[in-house]
């Protein structure tokens, strides 16, 4: 992929990291609601928490999760980061594409099913929990870039740096 020119290099990026701290709200509001259904004695609050997970569920989690992916994919192999060249940026894609996956096809479908029976169990505590943990992370890798090239980033270092000369022999 062609470098991206700098004005489209920072579009892209501050929605990536709008869309990226909407999702780490996203998983604490989910959480919050989470532990209020689950602790609650009220049945109505309860239901009143389920109902609200679901709208969450149903109108954002997914095209946050995937914008999210996307622009930092497009970021990635965009920029001379690239998506293979350097542990953090390579850690940030798989833990994103994991918890995004796992948005999906596992949380939404319990949020629905807790919705359905107006309670929820411990499991829509822990993966909010989980996932927020995990965006924290990822979000401290982003800030702190903490990790060197990977293998392939360090041969394509090595490819663009010049070729030194020999020393000239006496």
């Amino acid at each position: 992929m062609k470098p991206l020119k700098r004005p489209v290099r920072r579009s892209i990026l501050v929605v990536h990291v709008a869309v990226s701290v909407s999702w780490l709200g996203l998983t604490v509001g989910l959480l919050a609601l989470g532990l209020t259904a689950f602790l609650t004695r009220d049945a109505s609050m309860a239901q009143a928490a389920t109902r609200s997970m679901k709208v969450f569920g149903d109108w954002l989690v997914v095209p946050v999760a995937l914008l999210s992916l996307l622009s930092g994919l497009v970021l990635a192999l965009g920029t001379s980061w690239g998506l293979a060249r350097h542990r953090w940026v390579w850690t940030k894609f798989w833990l994103t594409l994991i918890t995004a996956g796992l948005s999906v096809f596992s949380l939404r479908p319990g949020i629905d099913e807790a919705a359905a029976r107006g309670a929820t169990d411990i499991d829509l505590v822990i993966a909010p929990s989980v996932a927020t943990a995990t965006y924290l992370f990822i979000t401290a890798i982003s800030v702190l870039k903490p990790w060197g090239p990977t293998r392939r980033g360090r041969r394509l270092r090595q490819a663009q740096r010049p070729a030194r000369q020999p020393a000239a022999q006496p």
